[in-house]
């Protein structure tokens, strides 16, 4: 197959073209041939006259009902909903029924989703069924093609068994990935406990509940000298600990989400159930001082943190709705939103180069002779997500019919091209 990208702008720090406009020839998947004009009549052409093209963006946090909950996404809805956000690659969670816990969970994943217009990585789990008391089979599952290992939307509380984990992985140079919470905060509040949490008489979750499970963290992997990605900061405070210990030479990464980015407590007036997350949204204050360490380069990826939820888990009192909210096709163009002054190069970063150097996934420049694993955007275009382009199967999000700064336009994997 062959397809042709006419006039896109090529936004890519490691190739010869960065910043040019081009001509782009795509021939089984291979990129063929980069000109300033080509004309090739056998070609499937894509044009769009603010048309920019980077290397496929990678989402490190995604969950995925499939097996088990497909009531709130499979892994066909996933990933559509994914492709259409602009991701060539997501990590899926390992919060499944069975969890990925195992060998044979990492290869059913393989098998269902080799066919999907996107690479469906497994995060395996920490400890066995996600439960936090034993560690899982991690290397038989590295082995079998799991990129790096969390317990997911259950983070590991027992500090001697992250330890553990943390050493383990080091004979593989494995890559543990930890959501900032400790559980026992959780069991009784539903927002961010302050001045919003008391108004409107909701029970509260203190920043320092974040704050302290990163400094754990970071403790326990001074120690053990692994590799540590945390994931869905949500304070600034925690921030600056990662970036310090970041000066300090630890192996440690960190990403904020797009939610985290654009609303805060004083969204929740009206009780939205849709903005119940974990970590919650914080103060306007700390949101604020977020948008500033994105722009400051402080953070290293935008992860979605897209938690799929059937409508029976969201349409009830507050205090009684399951924690998450989608994110997967409107990260890019929150991140637009909220950050206009950022630079494309580094959206990019954010999006796709810092994950793949990350996770150790193929970078895939953008020359001749390179795979063609590429996100088609815009910067210049509006995006308004609704009931009827939502590709996920659940519809948990507040953003609903907002224009957003910047459109995904489509993708280019697997040889062939998904337009948006």
């Amino acid at each position: 197959m062959k397809i042709l990208l006419k006039k896109a702008e090529i936004i890519d720090k490691t190739s010869p073209y960065h910043q040019q406009l081009k001509d782009i020839l795509i021939v089984d998947g291979l990129i063929a041939n980069i000109e300033t004009d080509i004309n090739d009549e056998d070609a499937l052409i894509f044009e769009h006259e603010n048309l920019m093209v980077s290397v496929g963006f990678v989402d490190t946090f995604t969950k995925i009902g499939e097996p088990g909950f497909e009531q709130n996404e499979t892994f066909e809805t996933a990933a559509l909903a994914a492709q259409a956000g602009g991701f060539t690659r997501i990590l899926m969670l390992p919060n499944t029924n069975p969890t990925i816990s195992n060998q044979s969970q990492v290869n059913y994943i393989n098998e269902k989703s080799k066919n999907l217009p996107v690479h469906i990585h497994s995060i395996g789990a920490i400890s066995k069924n996600t439960e936090g008391k034993e560690l899982a089979e991690m290397y038989d599952m590295f082995n079998h093609g799991a990129i790096a290992f969390s317990d997911g939307d259950l983070p590991v509380q027992s500090a001697a068994l992250f330890l553990k984990a943390l050493q383990y992985v080091n004979s593989f140079n494995g890559t543990l990935i930890q959501k900032p919470v400790e559980n026992s905060f959780t069991k009784l509040g539903s927002m961010n406990e302050g001045i919003v949490s008391t108004q409107l008489g909701i029970a509260g979750i203190p920043s320092f509940a974040e704050i302290l499970m990163i400094k754990r963290d970071i403790e326990l992997l001074r120690y053990s000298n692994g590799r540590l990605h945390i994931s869905g900061v949500s304070t600034i405070k925690g921030i600056n600990l990662i970036h310090e210990a970041k000066k300090e030479g630890l192996n440690i990464t960190c990403s904020v989400t797009p939610h985290h980015l654009l609303f805060c407590d004083e969204d929740l007036v009206n009780y939205d159930s849709n903005l119940k997350v974990n970590p919650p949204l914080r103060t306007k204050t700390e949101m604020m001082a977020l948008r500033t360490a994105v722009v400051e380069g402080k953070i290293d990826c935008i992860a979605s943190h897209h938690v799929p939820l059937h409508s029976d888990y969201k349409d009830c009192e507050f205090d009684k709705a399951s924690f998450g909210m989608i994110n997967l096709q409107t990260a890019f163009s929150v991140l637009q939103e909220v950050a206009p002054n950022l630079l494309i190069t580094d959206i990019i970063d954010l999006f796709s180069h810092n994950a793949r150097a990350i996770f150790n996934i193929p970078k895939n420049s953008i020359e001749v002779g390179e795979v063609a694993e590429l996100t088609l955007f815009s910067t210049k275009d509006k995006f308004v997500l609704t009931k009827e382009n939502n590709k996920s199967k659940s519809y948990n999000t507040s953003i609903f019919n907002r224009s957003l700064n910047g459109k995904i336009l489509g993708t280019i994997n697997k040889g062939k091209l998904f337009k948006n």
